[in-house]
């Protein structure tokens, strides 16, 4: 009973973390993906006025709907996956699995987790950013959709977005950024997950259960800079990718993405964006894993 209750705990922590880091992230992920993905903002800035002049508060929770059903489940079942193959693999290793895992597995269970994460993650982050890049509210029913026209809303909402790419495009369509994805996720995981365990164990007094608010604050917003400082250029790559194909086709793949963005661009706009992603990560991934650890103690309350 033990066992089964604590494997469910970290499957519910993830669920609600989760979800409070699509409330308090998805505003700055519009910016983001703007930014990435779209045309004439210049900067951070100008990005968040001219998205508040055109579409009010609105639009920076355009495409929220989505992610906030889903990546509450995608969160649980990441955050599931890396905690419980932690425990495998202390079970096969030594025997006991609340073992505090070596480096090697960690390692693994993070990658591990990567992998998973992709099979759910990709369609969501594909509905969310093609739902954001539509820069005017939708058209009513009775007005004709003109998909070709660059300005004009192709989406209704989630439902039919997904129901649309997957009318047109197929699964593959669905999955489009995948690779980039994976390549994004699996080191990203690991450079999350690591320095984050380090890190509360570092801050945590000796003595001490668990870490504190405090520390889960600290630890998460260190470990959530220097994930997506190495994680941005192929997250940049991704987002291309997703938002590519609703009225022309740029970009043949990863690796033609990668090289008609450091054409037009070189370094210097990759630069900036990593500033921006950093900025943003530090900021929302604290609040996830504090609730991530309140879901934890809550459910020790409640249930065992």
């Amino acid at each position: 009973m033990g066992s089964s209750s604590l494997q469910l705990q970290d499957f519910v922590a993830g669920w609600v973390g989760g979800a409070a880091s699509v409330l308090v992230g998805h505003p700055l992920d519009t910016v983001k993906t703007r930014l990435q993905a779209g045309q004439g903002y210049g900067n951070t800035l100008n990005c968040v006025l001219t998205v508040y002049r055109n579409e009010s508060v609105a639009g920076f929770f355009k495409g929220m709907a989505f992610p906030l059903a889903s990546i509450a489940v995608y969160s649980s079942v990441v955050f599931g996956v890396f905690s419980n193959t932690q425990r495998l693999l202390s079970q096969l290793r030594y025997g006991d699995a609340a073992r505090a895992p070596a480096l090697p597995d960690m390692a693994l269970a993070s990658a591990v987790a990567g992998f998973v994460s992709v099979g759910i993650g990709t369609p969501v982050d594909l509905v969310k950013i093609r739902l954001q890049m539509q820069t005017q509210p939708s058209l009513q029913a009775n007005v004709r959709l003109k998909p070709t026209v660059p300005g004009f809303p192709v989406y209704r909402g989630p439902i039919h977005c997904f129901r649309t790419v997957l009318q047109k495009e197929g699964i593959a369509g669905i999955y489009r950024g995948a690779g980039a994805m994976l390549l994004r996720d699996v080191p990203g995981y690991c450079l999350y997950f690591i320095p984050y365990a380090f890190f509360c164990g570092w801050i945590t007094p000796d003595g001490c259960i668990s870490p504190n608010p405090s520390s889960v604050w600290l630890a998460g917003g260190v470990a959530g800079a220097i994930s997506w400082g190495t994680a941005t250029p192929m997250d940049v790559v991704k987002s291309r990718l997703q938002a590519d194909g609703v009225y022309v086709n740029k970009y043949k793949g990863i690796l033609d993405c990668i090289l008609q963005s450091y054409q037009s661009e070189g370094l210097k706009h990759m630069s900036s964006l990593l500033k921006r992603k950093v900025k943003k990560k530090t900021y929302y991934k604290p609040p996830y894993l504090w609730k991530v650890q309140l879901s934890r103690a809550s459910f020790h309350v409640w249930f065992l």
